[in-house]
């Protein structure tokens, strides 16, 4: 069952595409900021690689979690102070990749601890994921994790065109997480992959 998280989605949105428009008149006017930037996230996202600017997750962090996973350097993280909730869990932490120059989160959402694996929660997840399409399901392993990741493709009534997303979903005694990348459009989204791979890379529980 999904609650307010359609509502959060509709605002985000617009929210975003205002900021969008405002980086773009600042970036107008600079003396080539904007410029390296955009070559820098071109760079990125060729695959040169991304520095870790600390991690979250611990106790005294700025979200305690289930896990612990590196932060791509400037990210900054939040935590969210009512969580919506979507399918099993519910959005606990953000984390903002306009510090570093992209538009976009990786948000992470947990849930109660239980019977269900990695799949089931993520499935769960993807039920409540209004607008998802071309859902394809893999495993992948981070030290002695083992999780699964989804990657589909999204469109609400604000976009011009289905864009790529990213989840994974791990189960702990504490219990599931949820980590999800989205991000304004297909070329912010592909920009920010090497952040989300970092976060994948690193989880310990």
């Amino acid at each position: 069952m999904l609650v307010g998280a359609g509502n959060r989605r509709r605002g985000l949105v617009q929210v975003t595409l205002l900021v969008a428009a405002l980086a773009g008149c600042s970036q107008a006017a600079d003396d080539g900021t904007g410029a390296r930037a955009s070559a820098s996230a071109k760079a990125t996202a060729a695959g040169t690689g991304v520095r870790s600017g600390g991690s979250i997750g611990a106790a005294g962090s700025a979200c305690a979690l289930p896990v612990t996973f590196d932060l791509a350097e400037d990210w900054t993280a939040e935590a969210v102070e009512e969580p919506p909730r979507q399918g099993p869990v519910a959005l606990v932490c953000e984390v903002d990749a306009k510090p570093a120059g992209h538009i976009g989160f990786l948000r992470v959402w947990t849930g109660a601890p239980g019977a269900d694996d990695a799949r089931t929660v993520l499935k769960g997840f993807m039920a409540a994921e209004t607008g998802a399409t071309k859902a394809r399901y893999s495993e992948f392993t981070a030290g002695a994790l083992t999780g699964v990741e989804v990657e589909y493709l999204y469109k609400t009534q604000y976009d011009d065109a289905p864009k790529p997303e990213r989840a994974l979903a791990v189960t702990t005694p504490r219990g599931p997480v949820v980590v999800h990348l989205g991000g304004l459009d297909t070329g912010e989204h592909e920009a920010m992959l090497p952040a989300y791979e970092l976060a994948k890379r690193s989880l310990k529980a």
